[in-house]
């Protein structure tokens, strides 16, 4: 009987937040999401209870891989507007649903869940299935290279990704993180629902609305989508808090690395390079570039990176030889770079890096986003906005000199001692010749020091690259170490600071 009352109350106050988003069809905008999000969030929390029928839950893989779209039901096909949208069918493991809603101008409209949406393959469907039941999320499809294109998708939480012209599918972006690596565990808020506006027969950017839900918080979300050689998503939020937060990461990215450049080990595999970004990117607000390379950690670790007023970060691709993948199935070196640049003051806090291991390449276990040092408040939106940029190029760095690459390895017949070499690239750098001598500046932090005489730097001749290598000695007490190198040539520095935690 409690779980039956416990059940109703739910649906109680559901209906009352979603009589509040419709109470008046013909006025749905971000305003009106938004008051749906603040009263939402005055209720406490229940997860919504799942409408996909047991016979759909107990799905092999295999078999639901077996249910197709069925391209003839793409939605605004028939009226060949440039932005389409097909959905992804509950089951197995996907068994938390969303409902979808086309706005027309501000009036609104259910998608209904039905069969003939979708092919089921010889699948035995012994079942009755809701109208209600909604989706498992939706993809959007857009003539980006060649008609038919997928250009992005929502699925699963708030996980959200999209592609540029000539990228295949990589890192995704999430609608908000909470408490990631932290010791009370994470949280993930999820979308429960979505608006998506009709476009114009000549629109060249589409909108959706999304409501997002968790035991913490709940939230209003507008995403403009500007697909082309870079795709811009252009985010707005507005977060209402239900309980206090501990960490909260806005912007958060999610991407793989399993072994690159830097790792000692492929594991055995035939592949030199598997990731999806190499390296985070960061530029301060005080205007000073910094490279992260990405490693696959014994253990799982945090980097925070103080400031105020980011002018932005993003988790990027920047090796693009298909040489160093060897991949003709997943195409690595196709990878898209995401850039976050923040609309506005966000005034201080911190960068987050958590890095976690992973023994193969189906895990994401890289995670990037921007905590605030400003707790929620406890009565009033806390409202921000930035642009995701969904890119092949690396144009975002600084214009003299960044980070090619980033390799290291022991020193031989010196035990103990681990050298590194970091190449320094970019169009300045490369019409200076061997005379223009730049100076390498290498820090060492606590835990090692820099050995006598091993710093040096190189022109490389055959592409242009300047090297600096050097080798390090640790202190035996087995921490951490902070290591930044980058070069200058007086009074200017000329290229991004190199950071990365070496682990002895």
């Amino acid at each position: 009987m409690k779980s039956r009352f416990l059940c109703l109350l739910l649906l109680v106050v559901l209906a009352a937040a979603r009589a509040v988003l419709r109470a008046d069809e013909g006025a749905f905008d971000f305003e009106t999401l938004r008051f749906g999000a603040k009263q939402l969030a005055a209720e406490p929390y229940h997860a919504r209870p799942s409408q996909v029928p047991e016979f759909l839950r107990n799905l092999t893989y295999d078999q639901h891989r077996r249910i197709r779209f069925n391209p003839d039901r793409t939605w605004w096909r028939n009226e060949q507007l440039p932005f389409q949208l097909q959905f992804f069918h509950p089951g197995f493991v996907a068994d938390h649903t969303v409902q979808l809603h086309e706005l027309t101008g501000r009036k609104t409209r259910p998608i209904e869940f039905k069969r003939n949406l979708f092919f089921y393959d010889q699948i035995n469907l012994d079942g009755s299935i809701p109208d209600t039941m909604g989706f498992a999320g939706f993809r959007i499809l857009y003539d980006l290279n060649k008609p038919g294109d997928e250009l992005g998708a929502f699925q699963g939480a708030s996980y959200f990704r999209f592609l540029c012209q000539k990228a295949v599918y990589g890192l995704s972006a999430r609608g908000l993180a909470i408490n990631t690596a932290e010791p009370e565990g994470e949280e993930f808020p999820v979308f429960e629902e979505f608006w998506m506006q009709k476009p114009a027969a000549d629109a060249h950017a589409l909108v959706v609305f999304a409501l997002l839900d968790s035991p913490s918080v709940a939230g209003a979300y507008r995403f403009d989508i500007q697909p082309g050689p870079e795709t811009v998503v252009a985010v707005r939020a507005a977060i209402y808090r239900r309980t206090e937060v501990n960490v909260l990461g806005l912007a958060p990215l999610t991407s793989m690395f399993w072994h690159g450049e830097d790792s000692r080990t492929t594991h055995g595999d035939f592949r030199p390079e598997v990731h999806d970004s190499d390296g985070l990117l960061l530029q301060r607000g005080s205007g000073e570039w910094l490279w992260r390379p990405l490693v696959n950690p014994d253990k799982v670790r945090v980097a925070s990176f103080t400031d105020e007023n980011p002018r932005g970060f993003g988790l990027l691709q920047r090796d693009r030889n298909f040489d160093h993948y060897q991949d003709l199935e997943a195409h690595y070196h196709a990878r898209p770079n995401v850039w976050v640049e923040p609309v506005g003051n966000w005034g201080a806090g911190a960068v987050k890096l958590v890095e976690i291991p992973t023994p193969d390449e189906t895990n994401d276990n890289i995670v990037v986003f921007w905590a605030p040092a400003r707790p929620l408040p406890a009565n009033e939106a806390f409202e921000f906005g930035y642009r995701l940029h969904w890119s092949l190029q690396t144009g975002r760095q600084p214009p003299a000199g960044f980070v090619a690459s980033t390799r290291l390895s022991d020193v031989q017949k010196q035990p103990g001692l681990t050298r590194f070499l970091v190449d320094f690239d970019g169009p300045y750098l490369r019409t200076r010749q061997e005379d223009f001598a730049p100076e390498p500046v290498v820090t060492v932090g606590a835990g090692a020091a820099l050995a006598p005489t091993t710093l040096t730097l190189q022109n490389n001749p055959n592409n242009g690259t300047w090297r600096v290598a050097f080798a390090i000695k640790p202190d035996g007490t087995g921490r951490p170490v902070e290591l930044r190198c980058f070069l200058r040539k007086e009074p200017h520095v000329l290229t991004e600071t190199w950071s990365y935690l070496w682990n002895p």
